[in-house]
Protein backbone atom coordinates (compact mmCIF):
# COMPACT_ATOMS: atom_id res chain seq x y z
CA UNK A 1 0.00 0.00 0.00
CA UNK A 2 1.35 3.41 -0.97
CA UNK A 3 -0.05 6.05 1.40
CA UNK A 4 -1.45 9.08 -0.37
CA UNK A 5 -3.61 12.17 0.03
CA UNK A 6 -5.15 14.67 -2.34
CA UNK A 7 -6.89 18.00 -1.75
CA UNK A 8 -8.04 20.98 -3.81
CA UNK A 9 -6.77 24.35 -2.61
CA UNK A 10 -8.46 27.64 -3.50
CA UNK A 11 -5.17 29.47 -4.09
CA UNK A 12 -2.83 30.04 -7.02
CA UNK A 13 -0.27 27.28 -7.46
CA UNK A 14 2.60 29.74 -6.90
CA UNK A 15 1.23 30.57 -3.44
CA UNK A 16 0.86 26.88 -2.53
CA UNK A 17 4.41 26.23 -3.78
CA UNK A 18 5.75 29.09 -1.65
CA UNK A 19 4.09 27.65 1.47
CA UNK A 20 5.20 24.10 0.65
CA UNK A 21 8.84 25.01 0.09
CA UNK A 22 9.14 27.39 3.07
CA UNK A 23 10.24 24.52 5.31
CA UNK A 24 11.35 26.90 8.06
CA UNK A 25 7.71 27.80 8.75
CA UNK A 26 6.21 24.30 8.82
CA UNK A 27 5.67 24.54 12.58
CA UNK A 28 3.17 27.35 11.99
CA UNK A 29 0.75 25.24 9.96
CA UNK A 30 1.82 21.62 9.49
CA UNK A 31 0.34 19.16 12.01
CA UNK A 32 2.28 16.20 10.54
CA UNK A 33 5.78 17.58 9.89
CA UNK A 34 6.26 20.15 12.64
CA UNK A 35 9.78 20.96 11.50
CA UNK A 36 11.91 20.30 8.43
CA UNK A 37 15.64 20.95 8.74
CA UNK A 38 17.41 21.65 5.47
CA UNK A 39 19.71 24.25 3.97
CA UNK A 40 17.87 27.26 2.56
CA UNK A 41 16.94 27.62 -0.12
CA UNK A 42 16.06 23.94 -0.50
CA UNK A 43 17.90 22.24 -3.38
CA UNK A 44 18.11 18.81 -5.01
CA UNK A 45 20.68 16.68 -3.23
CA UNK A 46 20.25 18.43 0.11
CA UNK A 47 19.58 16.34 3.18
CA UNK A 48 16.31 17.18 4.93
CA UNK A 49 15.34 15.93 8.39
CA UNK A 50 11.59 15.79 8.95
CA UNK A 51 10.30 16.03 12.51
CA UNK A 52 7.11 13.98 12.30
CA UNK A 53 4.17 14.06 14.73
CA UNK A 54 1.93 10.98 14.56
CA UNK A 55 -1.80 11.23 15.28
CA UNK A 56 -1.19 9.71 18.75
CA UNK A 57 1.22 12.54 19.60
CA UNK A 58 4.40 10.49 19.32
CA UNK A 59 7.27 12.09 17.49
CA UNK A 60 10.07 10.78 15.30
CA UNK A 61 12.81 12.10 13.05
CA UNK A 62 12.92 11.00 9.43
CA UNK A 63 16.18 11.60 7.54
CA UNK A 64 15.52 12.21 3.84
CA UNK A 65 17.30 13.63 0.78
CA UNK A 66 15.65 15.96 -1.73
CA UNK A 67 15.52 14.26 -5.13
CA UNK A 68 13.28 16.64 -7.11
CA UNK A 69 12.43 20.31 -6.76
CA UNK A 70 10.68 21.48 -9.90
CA UNK A 71 9.18 24.92 -9.39
CA UNK A 72 6.00 26.06 -11.12
CA UNK A 73 6.01 25.71 -14.90
CA UNK A 74 3.09 26.36 -17.23
CA UNK A 75 2.44 24.33 -20.35
CA UNK A 76 2.06 26.86 -23.18
CA UNK A 77 -0.60 24.80 -24.96
CA UNK A 78 -2.92 23.68 -22.14
CA UNK A 79 -2.14 26.51 -19.72
CA UNK A 80 -1.81 23.94 -16.93
CA UNK A 81 0.76 24.80 -14.26
CA UNK A 82 2.59 22.06 -12.34
CA UNK A 83 5.28 21.75 -9.67
CA UNK A 84 6.95 18.83 -7.87
CA UNK A 85 8.92 18.21 -4.69
CA UNK A 86 10.25 14.72 -3.93
CA UNK A 87 12.54 13.19 -1.36
CA UNK A 88 13.85 9.75 -0.50
CA UNK A 89 14.00 8.18 2.98
CA UNK A 90 17.57 7.60 4.18
CA UNK A 91 17.08 6.13 7.66
CA UNK A 92 18.78 2.94 8.88
CA UNK A 93 16.03 0.63 7.54
CA UNK A 94 16.61 2.12 4.07
CA UNK A 95 20.38 1.75 4.33
CA UNK A 96 19.85 -1.91 5.26
CA UNK A 97 17.48 -2.44 2.33
CA UNK A 98 14.52 -3.22 4.60
CA UNK A 99 12.23 -0.26 3.84
CA UNK A 100 12.61 2.19 1.02
CA UNK A 101 10.38 5.19 0.57
CA UNK A 102 10.14 8.01 -1.93
CA UNK A 103 7.62 10.77 -1.28
CA UNK A 104 6.28 12.87 -4.13
CA UNK A 105 4.29 16.08 -3.60
CA UNK A 106 2.72 17.31 -6.85
CA UNK A 107 0.82 20.51 -7.52
CA UNK A 108 -1.42 20.96 -10.57
CA UNK A 109 -3.57 23.93 -11.56
CA UNK A 110 -5.69 24.04 -14.69
CA UNK A 111 -6.58 27.53 -16.00
CA UNK A 112 -9.16 29.15 -13.73
CA UNK A 113 -9.28 26.18 -11.36
CA UNK A 114 -8.05 25.40 -7.86
CA UNK A 115 -4.60 24.00 -7.17
CA UNK A 116 -4.66 20.26 -6.59
CA UNK A 117 -2.13 18.97 -4.06
CA UNK A 118 -1.37 15.27 -4.47
CA UNK A 119 1.13 13.35 -2.35
CA UNK A 120 2.15 9.70 -2.33
CA UNK A 121 4.85 7.65 -0.62
CA UNK A 122 6.16 4.85 -2.82
CA UNK A 123 7.20 2.17 -0.33
CA UNK A 124 9.20 -0.95 -1.13
CA UNK A 125 11.20 -3.55 0.78
CA UNK A 126 10.46 -6.55 3.00
CA UNK A 127 9.48 -4.55 6.10
CA UNK A 128 7.12 -1.98 4.54
CA UNK A 129 4.31 -2.92 6.94
CA UNK A 130 6.53 -1.83 9.85
CA UNK A 131 6.72 1.65 8.29
CA UNK A 132 3.02 2.00 9.14
CA UNK A 133 1.46 2.90 5.79
CA UNK A 134 -1.88 3.62 7.49
CA UNK A 135 -0.45 6.11 9.95
CA UNK A 136 1.59 7.71 7.16
CA UNK A 137 -1.61 8.13 5.09
CA UNK A 138 -3.28 9.77 8.11
CA UNK A 139 -0.31 12.12 8.43
CA UNK A 140 -0.50 12.97 4.74
CA UNK A 141 -4.20 13.86 5.10
CA UNK A 142 -3.43 16.13 8.06
CA UNK A 143 -0.51 17.68 6.15
CA UNK A 144 -2.73 18.31 3.08
CA UNK A 145 -5.45 19.98 5.16
CA UNK A 146 -2.90 22.17 6.95
CA UNK A 147 -1.37 23.16 3.61
CA UNK A 148 -4.83 23.99 2.23
CA UNK A 149 -5.69 26.21 5.19
CA UNK A 150 -2.34 28.01 5.19
CA UNK A 151 -2.21 28.58 1.41
CA UNK A 152 -5.81 29.83 1.28
CA UNK A 153 -5.12 32.29 4.13
CA UNK A 154 -1.91 33.42 2.39
CA UNK A 155 -3.70 33.88 -0.95
CA UNK A 156 -6.46 35.86 0.74
CA UNK A 157 -4.00 38.16 2.50
CA UNK A 158 -2.07 38.72 -0.76
CA UNK A 159 -5.31 39.68 -2.53
CA UNK A 160 -6.18 42.14 0.26
CA UNK A 161 -2.65 43.52 0.52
Amino acid sequence: MNPSAQIDIDAPLAVVWDVMTDTGRYGEWNPFVERAETAQPAAVGNPIVLHVVWANGRRTRSPERITALEGPTTDPVSGTTTALMSYVYEGLPARLGLVRGVRHQRLTQHPGGPTTYDTVEEFSGPLVRLAGPGRVADGFRRHAEGLRQRAEREASSRREG
